[in-house]
């Protein structure tokens, strides 16, 4: 039974509530140009993309864009750094909490007129704050209207990747997206996913028939695998990548590209795994030209505070997934660019 609650507003009344001021806009249009000429191969640098499994709380999130907003300045000629602002991550099981979008308070119910607001805000202040437009997965299609003018880089997880509507939505969206592997591992269910996203399509979407003209800058991330036991299999050594790249060069997709994601089933969710594996990555970059033409980049979790949090409210530690703390990813940012 569905009980009607609350009334939401169209997008385009959202978004003239919390407007992106001029000024912000042409920081994200430059954003999105960095990412663009980085997947399609005009640009050597590497896309990291690299922050909290969850935003729960909009004032540790700022404190964090803003430090990377000053280690930008620091390696901006080898990396461009997209904060990630996950807004919508609920937890796995689909109960509990449900991400800033229908919970802007984590510590309540569900209000997700108050959520969609305060998602704006929080995005509009980071780009402000930090000079970098955020990245956040796409969870649920229908929503994506609503920030999708703040975002310069859209991310569809592993459980939605074989999902009709996220590839159809995914492919009338202007910004990157990366299409995560699904679950299975399957290298052919993923370009699949990349090929009806770089197509044009005709669907409905939000009472309207919507035509596309596809997204030519959908792409692969590698985030490892599940066994039908629950085992981690990783995807991000070398043999495993150099099977995507051929996949790639069979399909006739256009730019071929795969960001590594260091977190998830690549670690087995063991967050300073997450250093080894971009260093593993680095050096087949530096081993092999192929490899490293098509390896665009990285997913890192990270916060101000490394681990996660279970019942002691810890400022700037993630109420989801563990994650890599300041230092650490400092550093580690840091060693990437040498290696770029």
């Amino acid at each position: 039974m569905f009980i009607k609650q609350v009334k939401i507003p169209d997008p385009e009344e959202i978004v003239a509530a919390i407007p992106l001021p001029e000024k912000l806009k042409a920081v994200k249009a430059e954003r999105d140009k960095l990412i663009k000429e980085v997947i399609t191969g005009k640009s050597e640098k590497l896309i990291i993309i690299v922050g909290p499994c969850s935003a729960h709380e909009a004032k540790p999130v700022l404190d964090y864009v803003e430090k990377l907003g000053k280690l930008n300045e620091k390696v901006k000629d080898k990396l461009v750094l997209v904060p990630r602002i996950y807004t919508n991550k609920p937890r796995t099981k689909g109960v509990g909490y449900k991400g800033m979008f229908s919970q802007p308070d984590p510590t309540k119910g569900e209000d997700i007129l108050k959520g969609i607001y305060a998602i704006r805000d929080l995005n509009v202040k980071a780009i402000n704050a930090s000079g970098l437009a955020a990245a956040d997965e796409m969870l649920y299609p229908a929503n994506i209207h609503y920030v999708e003018d703040l975002l310069s880089y859209i991310a569809v997880g592993a459980r939605s990747s074989e999902n009709q509507l996220h590839r159809l939505v995914a492919s009338g969206i202007d910004v990157a997206v990366g299409i995560k592997n699904p679950m299975s591992g399957s290298v052919k269910v993923l370009l699949n996913s990349i090929y009806a996203s770089q197509s044009g399509q005709v669907f409905k979407l939000n009472g309207w028939q919507v035509k596309t003209t596809g997204n030519k800058l959908s792409h692969a991330i590698l985030r490892g695998a599940v066994d039908g036991y629950g085992n981690d299999i990783p995807n991000f050594h070398y043999e495993t990548v150099m099977q995507v790249a051929e996949g790639y060069a069979a399909s006739g997709l256009e730019n071929p590209a795969i960001i590594v994601d260091a977190n998830h089933s690549n670690s087995g969710k063991k967050f300073k795994q997450q250093i080894r594996i971009c260093e593993e990555v680095m050096q087949n970059r530096q081993y092999d030209k192929d490899f490293k033409n098509i390896v665009k980049g990285f997913m890192i979790e990270s916060f101000l505070e490394e681990g996660c949090q279970t019942e002691d409210k810890v400022y700037g530690k993630s109420i989801t997934d563990p994650c890599l703390g300041w230092n650490d990813t400092e550093r580690l940012i840091c060693d990437i660019a040498e290696k770029v």
